[in-house]
């Protein structure tokens, strides 16, 4: 029987590795700066062409490598940073797996070119599918530069599973903005298409952190510092008036390197309890400083996955340094002992005579007595002033009218008697008044039974079936601000928002961009009086975002039921008999009154059979 097993040709080996390594462009972008800044760069480059499928580059002026460096540097698992096992709990660097530059090198084509300091020349080298095409000595910058062309070029699925340019952009931004935020001291720019949406000089890290995330951010932030023999704690956490429903900016690092723990997150979002609404977030940017010796970076590929060893310990230490610095702001509620403004209490005095308190009463009151007014009432005769009006007529509230497509432009909504449904006659009984149920249920008589229906997700489905009319057919109403509300976006954000303008624009929002990621929100549609359009903005791109929608009826039908949650009636609201019977019309009305978009129950019904079981 002949020998099965063999050992894979590094080519194939360097694409299984890429698997790991290189999931998108913003994984060739992460490795690439991470390498410039372990050469010492002080000034990071980088160049985006068609969100790096086509071409991306990374230009440092870091030390360079040598002719047999820069050859060396793409096998696989040669690297600079360790030398022995030992090396792994000391580590310091950001890449010391020495699989990046040989992972890249097997899925993309790869042009390097280097040099050091002290050498006239420098060496520039092309790689495609690991397979080395040219080695040449040219004159070149000092420090590297490296373009990779053509990701996925010999692995057709792989491509072809990337998604958008706008997806994949904002990916890379935030991959970017991971490390500038803890690389204050080096400057950095990105350039997308020829277009700069980057450009940070060397500054402090409270700068560093408003120049990428916008100037309001500034004004609410508080100070952590905390130094002990475990853990040195700095950076900032955001005010409980910067609590957001999604979305914050929240970011650990440590020694350097972005992590998720979702462990240290609970220590921050618990020292906030009782101090911002159940489910919204704050924004933080924490730094943790430890001994290498004490944590495990090489537990995950990515390395966003850190294990501590004193994970408990720290806990607490995180947790006392977020509320004292909560505290030093008087952002914690505190007892207030200032008796500035209070009556003086009499000091005792032991020789002092005690007199009884003097009750004054007035012996010509009588509470019996009743005095005359000195007006007379006019006597109206309501019947007759209100004689000649119709009571024919039951006329929907303006925020659950619906639009004259969606019943049929032969009904509308003041044609309707209160005795007549839009719904099948042969399932609600004629002459029914529906009756609200502790502010958030409605139940009207049916044949079968007794229909229950969710007054909030009745609402949805109705508002989500009109704002995708509204989007198909470009007729939404738009309604113009006296003061146009400023929207500020990060980078990573902006580049999504202008994907889906049209479609928000078809919804009747009226944006305009003001450069430097700020956005003018001039008008909005003309039922969501009372809502915050910001924060409303800000929840659609954040969910289409969290969806990572790239059909552009998915992005619709997100932005659409994002703004029907939004505007939908909440639990809780004293709905009249109008606005109940209003409601119930347009729901049934639509083409799935089941159902919300989402899937959740709108109404269900408790048969006759049922209730009479109940009295036997």
């Amino acid at each position: 029987m002949s020998d099965i097993i063999h050992l894979l040709p590094d080519s194939v080996a360097n694409q299984i590795a890429a698997g790991e390594v290189i999931q998108r462009p913003a994984s060739v972008v992460k490795e690439l700066v991470e390498n410039a800044i372990d050469a010492g760069a002080t000034t990071i480059n980088v160049l985006i062409t068609d969100a790096g499928k086509t071409a991306l580059q990374v230009i440092d002026d870091g030390k360079g490598m040598s002719e047999t460096d820069a050859r060396l540097a793409f096998e696989r698992h040669a690297t600079s940073k360790i030398s022995t096992a030992a090396d792994l709990f000391a580590l310091r660097t950001m890449g010391f797996r020495g699989e990046a530059l040989a992972s890249i090198a097997a899925v993309a084509q790869v042009e390097l070119k280097t040099r050091q300091e002290k050498e006239e020349l420098g060496v520039r080298i092309e790689i495609a599918g690991s397979r080395v095409e040219s080695q040449e000595v040219v004159s070149c910058p000092k420090g590297s530069s490296f373009s990779v062309k053509n990701l996925f070029f010999n692995i057709p699925v792989r491509r072809k599973f990337l998604k958008s340019n706008t997806t994949e952009l904002s990916n890379i931004l935030t991959e970017f903005e991971r490390i500038v935020l803890v690389h204050p001291d080096i400057a950095f720019t990105l350039h997308s298409n020829d277009s700069e949406m980057f450009n940070l000089p060397i500054t402090s890290l409270r700068q560093r952190i408003v120049a990428v995330f916008g100037k309001k951010l500034n004004q609410q932030l508080l100070s952590v510092e905390v130094e002990t023999t475990l853990v040195k704690i700095s950076g900032y956490v955001g005010k409980p008036e910067s609590a957001r429903k999604k979305s914050a900016n929240q970011y650990f690092f440590v020694n350097g390197r972005y992590m998720r723990h979702p462990y240290f997150y609970r220590a921050v979002t618990d020292a906030y309890e009782h101090l911002i609404p159940t489910g919204e977030q704050v924004p933080f940017f924490l730094y943790f400083d430890v001994d290498p010796a004490n944590i495990d970076v090489n537990i995950h590929p990515t390395k966003t996955e850190i294990k501590f060893e004193n994970e408990q310990a720290i806990w607490q230490i995180l947790s006392a340094a977020v509320k004292e610095a909560l505290g030093k702001f008087n952002a914690v509620p505190s007892i207030d002992f200032d008796t500035e403004g209070m009556p003086d209490i009499p000091v005792f005095e032991q020789n002092r005579p005690i007199e009884p308190p003097k009750v004054h009463v007035d012996t010509n009151y009588n509470p019996f007595k009743s005095e005359k007014p000195s007006y007379t009432r006019s006597k109206v005769d309501w019947e007759e002033l209100y004689s000649g009006l119709e009571r024919t007529a039951t006329v929907c509230p303006p925020s659950l009218m619906p639009d004259e497509e969606t019943i049929g432009a032969e009904n509308t909504v003041e044609s309707i008697p209160a005795q007549t449904s839009l719904y099948a006659t042969d399932s609600i009984e004629r002459g029914t008044l529906h009756l609200q149920y502790k502010g958030r249920y409605i139940l009207t008589s049916v044949k079968s039974g007794l229909m229950i229906i969710d007054q909030h997700r009745a609402h949805v489905r109705v508002l989500f079936d009109r704002y995708m009319q509204q989007i198909k057919q470009k007729q939404s109403a738009s309604q113009g601000v006296l003061f146009p509300e400023i929207l500020q976006l990060p980078a990573s954000e902006a580049a999504v928002l202008q994907d889906i303008m049209e479609d928000l624009y078809d919804i009747g929002f009226d944006l305009s961009n003001l450069g430097g990621g700020s956005y003018a929100i001039n008008g909005i549609p003309s039922d969501i009086e009372g809502l915050n359009p910001v924060e409303l903005v800000r929840n659609m791109l954040h969910t289409a975002i969290e969806k990572g929608s790239d059909v552009k009826e998915e992005v619709q039908s997100t932005l659409s039921l994002t703004l029907a949650r939004a505007a939908a009636i909440v639990y809780g609201q004293v709905l009249s008999t109008e606005e109940m019977t209003c409601l119930v019309d347009n729901l049934f009305a639509c083409t799935m009154p089941n159902y919300t978009p989402d899937g959740k129950t709108i109404l269900s019904t408790i048969r006759e059979e049922e209730i009479d079981k109940l009295f036997r």
